[in-house]
């Protein structure tokens, strides 16, 4: 891969603790999602479509989805194309290998699903009893196509939602794919961006995000991305596009989390230890990276999920875990036991009347606890 000045430094928080963030990077913003809250109501993907990607050659991208898991997710299987790193090591390491084309696998128009021609003029306007219906070939794919699908078989069957968006990675393979150096991490808080003046759509950036969160506009010849909605953040003021309904200079979480009606996550700076996401991810360690085996570091993670036990035939409870912890290792690597062994001592102590910090965190409503943004100057 292509070499970018991305090396790994190690920051000491207050309390002696070491943070691992880009080099050159002075703060590393992040977000937590409580998996146990979501309830796939896509509120957080129109949010963000109304925002970004609502024309202009962005019609199919989904800068933020929430998939069902297990399930082939958006776009189509994108945990089988491919991109990321082979080690911890060749990912931290600034003469990284040369990037070739085919290192990642381009998903297809299919993949992410084509817009769909409904007959809503039949249906509205001309007094026909046809149910609503997509017009044409029968479609076989699209966005949220296994919705609620999931695995397992009746009384046992299982399944969970899964919101993405970009990681804003430490070492963000779309980054080293790119020849142009088009993709870089802004220095004050690490978030991911493509300068569009530099990119020239080639599209290596697609190939090497193995979470596949980069789209090429066929429009604009460019590849775009989530950006993390840092014009809230810096609080630009009601007037700038994607900042609506806001006092000049509040610096304001992205959409996809203030809309959230469960307010499932939560959003501030890794190397805040006073602040909800340090806490949850080097203190307590619950707060998980989605597939550390890709070895980009996301800055995105997530509170694994828990589900009832299982039913026997006669329908009462086993003392059987439904989402199997094969699938959640898998997809969240092996602390996965450990965080959720931490999570159930913590809520045994609530059932017996115990004070718990890590539980207070998961529960709050408490805007100020969730979103810490303006701790550093």
């Amino acid at each position: 891969m292509s070499s970018q000045d991305d090396q790994q430094q190690t920051t000491t928080a207050g309390n002696g603790a070491q943070i691992d963030i880009a080099e050159g990077i002075d703060h590393q913003v992040a977000m937590v999602m409580d998996l146990n809250k979501c309830v796939g109501c896509q509120t957080c993907t129109i949010a963000c479509k109304k925002l970004w990607t609502d024309s202009g050659g962005r019609e199919y991208m989904y800068w933020n989805n929430v998939e069902t898991m297990p399930g082939g997710g958006y776009p189509r299987n994108w945990q089988d194309d491919g991109g990321g790193y082979e080690s911890a090591e060749q990912a931290e390491d600034d003469g990284h290998l040369e990037y070739e084309e085919g290192d990642g696998t381009l998903p297809t128009q299919e993949d992410y699903g084509r817009a769909w021609e409904f007959n809503h003029t039949e249906v509205m306007y001309d007094g026909s009893d046809e149910p609503l219906r997509p017009e044409g070939e029968e479609p076989d794919w699209g966005p949220n196509w296994d919705e609620d699908q999931g695995g397992g078989e009746y009384p046992n069957s299982y399944y969970f939602y899964l919101p993405r968006i970009c990681n804003h990675c430490t070492h963000p393979a779309c980054a080293e794919a790119c020849p142009r150096k088009a993709i870089y991490k802004r220095e004050d808080d690490g978030i991911v961006l493509v300068d569009q003046e530099r990119c020239r759509g080639y599209r290596y950036c697609v190939e090497g995000c193995p979470y596949n969160k980069v789209y090429y506009n066929v429009m604009r010849k460019r590849s775009e991305k989530c950006i993390f909605c840092y014009p809230r953040i810096e609080g630009e003021g009601a007037e700038t596009e994607g900042n609506f309904n806001l006092n000049d200079g509040e610096a304001v979480p992205p959409a996809c989390a203030t809309e959230c009606p469960p307010q499932l996550r939560m959003v501030g700076f890794l190397d805040d230890e006073d602040g909800p996401i340090y806490k949850l991810v080097e203190e307590y360690g619950v707060a998980l990276r989605l597939h550390p085996d890709y070895h980009t570091q996301p800055n995105v993670y997530y509170i694994p999920p828990f589900a009832p036990p299982q039913h026997s035939e006669d329908g009462e409870s086993i003392d059987v875990e439904r989402i199997p912890r094969p699938l959640l290792e898998e997809l969240f690597g092996e602390d996965v036991h450990e965080a959720l062994d931490t999570i159930e001592r913590h809520r045994d102590r609530v059932r017996r009347g115990e004070e718990s910090e890590l539980m207070d965190l998961l529960t709050t409503n408490n805007p100020a606890q969730q979103y810490r943004l303006e701790v550093f100057d």
